[in-house]
């Protein structure tokens, strides 16, 4: 890890100590002066904007968790703080607490979650109802008026309040993000934004990152639903398991209330037996010990169904009356038998003529040990099931804040140890692997700069992609090297037979040097100017330069008295002349096929010089009588390099012309002899030619 990453990393962890102790002391604050405020979001508001999500979802968990040592509730708020981080740091993004208009639209956004959201999870915590604290005040004024419910009341004062409560925080936060100076507000973008690394757009499917945060989201997803569905069942058995016990205690307290050798006295007589009574009202009085407790009575179980004993009138409606037979139902069909038989059966939950009921039954003996009745208290399901509810609510808030935490985390190191590093990878490959030779040494440097430091397979996959960058480099510059010998030789062999050819003529001199270093002037200018861009490419104008100086290659076959012949020629000696060029052709074709294909382009343009330079733009050339276009650029661009060396230079049948003279000529057979673009190019080159011809001739 380099000293930046570890500095930007130990300022996101100082970013999140400091924004859970904002979170902590607003929230004393508001606590303390008794205000009609949370203030407990300034921490991960400021965090997520600083540092984006991932320290705002740090700081909310947390704050919550340390407030929660005081007052637990509140760690089941952690998610409308994590939900708050992550919003905080969307308005970031889109610049809103920095532009005005904008800061309501987060503030709305932001009091929309606390408030709303908060409302609904307050709501299904607590069970339902208006409840208390600060927002209760203007909730039951709301509910009084008759406008809306208790759910929606709450849910507007709370909203009304949070708008309140957001407004302050996020002009608090707005307060300090202009107070902090650029050199702090700077340390944290460059860890957690992803704006620096490359990114491949070439993938068919999914890309790695997705499939990576994918298969994150679904694992924590599915540990979420499985742990929070076990959690549930264990709790649902829990509360069982205690309101049966419960149910036991009460059974035993009502056992106690009448005498079980009277029951078929109680049964026959009614309350005109002695004691009957006094023996209901105590277990009415039994029955009101608890809120849960919808009945207690007293059953004999015959096989014709349940002989009532005792069945105390509740607020729902008056008991049964004594010898009254009740039927059995279906849910006790099965425990007839030990019910008959006078045996302990084990809780039943049904939701029959009664209701949804938790039923627990005790067997009463007489004195002589036979069980003569059986007192029952059945509880009421719906009040277990609202335990329950709010019981998983409080473990769906918590694990949802704690998995999003958790992914939040998960996402960023898989981004930052798997991701980018790939992508970089890839990205300064690809550059390394597209960079024309001269540009590899930096791109090879770029590699050696991306300094993955991972400590796993990647990191090795890494240092094998630099290892082979570097002796590809090695070899390049090897192959190069060697290239570069090869083409010396080559060149040097070309201008030795060139000079072979010319030294049998007496009057050319530097003749070959001339016109190659001519033609490159022209090809350089046409390229500056945009003309011919498409032919005129890097490997094509090397071809023409290096293979000017064959243009007269096939003067090895004309005879000396002609070639030096100190007179002009004759129309026949001139004809035997003409034919070096079809000649030269020939022997550019014999080595050509002798040499391999890849040097197939540059002797294709040796051929084109040596055959038609002498060709004429207005056809009247030889040896073809090629005119415009037809003849080829490179031997156009010779001809007038040619003819130009040859006007200034001296020949055992004349004197060499003066430059001006030979650059006007060139200029007037413009259009004629020769191509008009390349004539332009030549004249543009004027005072460079001018100096190669004042060295070669002394002439100005």
């Amino acid at each position: 890890m380099n000293q930046s990453m570890k500095n930007n990393r130990i300022a996101i962890l100082c970013l999140c100590c400091i924004c859970i102790a904002v979170n902590l002391v607003g929230v004393q604050i508001a606590t303390r002066l008794q205000l009609p405020l949370y203030l407990d979001c300034v921490g991960i508001i400021l965090a997520s904007a600083l540092g984006g999500s991932i320290p705002g979802i740090i700081v909310g968990f947390f704050s919550n968790i340390i407030n929660g040592i005081s007052d637990h509730i509140t760690i089941y708020y952690s998610m409308t703080s994590v939900m708050i981080a992550i919003s905080s740091a969307w308005f970031a993004k889109k610049d809103c607490f920095r532009r005005f208009p904008n800061v309501l639209s987060a503030i709305l956004g932001l009091s929309l979650i606390g408030g709303g959201i908060g409302s609904v999870l307050t709501w299904c915590l607590f069970g339902g109802g208006i409840g208390d604290g600060f927002t209760s005040t203007l909730a039951h004024s709301i509910f009084d008026s008759g406008l809306l419910n208790e759910f929606f009341s709450r849910l507007s004062a709370d909203f009304l309040y949070d708008i309140l409560d957001k407004s302050i925080e996020v002009l608090l936060v707005i307060v300090i993000l202009r107070l902090l100076p650029k050199s702090i507000t700077g340390l944290f973008p460059s860890l957690l934004n992803d704006e620096r690394h490359n990114t491949i757009t070439s993938v068919k499917h999914l890309s790695l990152r997705h499939k990576v945060l994918g298969a994150l989201a679904i694992a924590a997803i599915t540990v979420t639903v499985v742990v929070t569905w076990i959690s549930l069942r264990l709790y649902h058995n829990s509360v069982i398991e205690e309101e049966s016990n419960m149910a036991f205690g009460v059974c035993h307290a009502g056992a106690a209330a009448f005498d079980a050798d009277r029951i078929q006295e109680y049964i026959d007589l009614g309350e005109k037996a002695p004691g009957y009574l006094e023996s209901e009202e105590r277990l009415a009085s039994i029955a009101n010990s608890s809120e849960n407790i919808a009945y207690i009575y007293v059953y004999k179980i015959l096989e014709d169904g349940c002989h009532v004993v005792f069945d105390p009138d509740t607020d729902e409606g008056a008991g049964s009356e004594p010898g009254e037979i009740i039927p059995f139902d279906q849910a006790f069909m099965d425990k007839v038998p030990d019910l008959l038989a006078g045996r302990q059966i084990d809780p039943i939950v049904s939701n029959e003529s009664y209701g949804w009921l938790l039923s627990v039954y005790l067997p009463v003996t007489d004195s002589s040990g036979i069980c003569q009745c059986y007192v029952g208290v059945d509880i009421l399901m719906r009040e277990l099931a609202a335990k329950e509810n709010i019981f998983l609510t409080k473990v769906a808030s918590l694990f949802f804040s704690f998995f999003i935490m958790i992914l939040a985390i998960a996402a960023w190191l898989a981004d930052h140890a798997i991701i980018h590093p790939i992508n970089d990878m890839a990205a300064a490959t690809i550059a390394f692997a597209s960079n024309l030779d001269g540009k590899r040494e930096n791109t090879l440097k770029r590699i050696r700069g991306l300094n993955v430091q991972t400590g796993d397979e990647i990191e090795n996959l890494y240092h094998a992609i630099q290892s082979n960058a570097e002796e590809t480099v090695e070899y390049i510059a090897a192959v190069n090297a060697k290239n570069e010998q090869i083409a010396q030789l080559q060149n040097g062999l070309i201008m030795v037979l060139a000079d072979l050819v010319e030294s049998r003529d007496q009057c050319t001199g530097n003749h070959i040097r001339n016109t190659a270093t001519y033609a490159k002037l022209i090809v350089d200018k046409m390229k500056e100017d945009g003309i011919e861009i498409n032919t005129l490419t890097y490997d094509y104008v090397l071809d023409v330069i290096r293979s000017a100086p064959l243009h007269d290659v096939g003067k090895i076959q004309i005879p000396d008295a002609i070639l030096n012949k100190p007179g002009r020629l004759t129309e026949e000696e001139f004809k035997l002349m003409k034919t070096h060029t079809t000649i030269g052709g020939e022997i550019i074709d014999r080595a050509t096929s002798m040499m391999p294909p890849e040097s197939a382009a540059y002797m294709t343009e040796a051929k084109n010089i040596t055959m038609y330079h002498h060709e004429r733009w207005d056809g009247k050339g030889y040896p073809l009588g090629l005119k415009g276009e037809e003849i080829p650029l490179s031997a156009r661009i010779m001809a007038v390099a040619d003819v130009f060396d040859a006007l200034v230079a001296r020949r055992s049948y004349k004197e060499g012309f003066p430059f001006d003279k030979a650059i006007q000529i060139i200029q007037e057979e413009s259009g004629t002899h020769f191509d008009p673009q390349v004539v332009n190019a030549f004249l543009k080159c004027k005072d460079e030619v001018r100096k190669i011809t004042e060295q070669n001739t002394g002439k100005r």
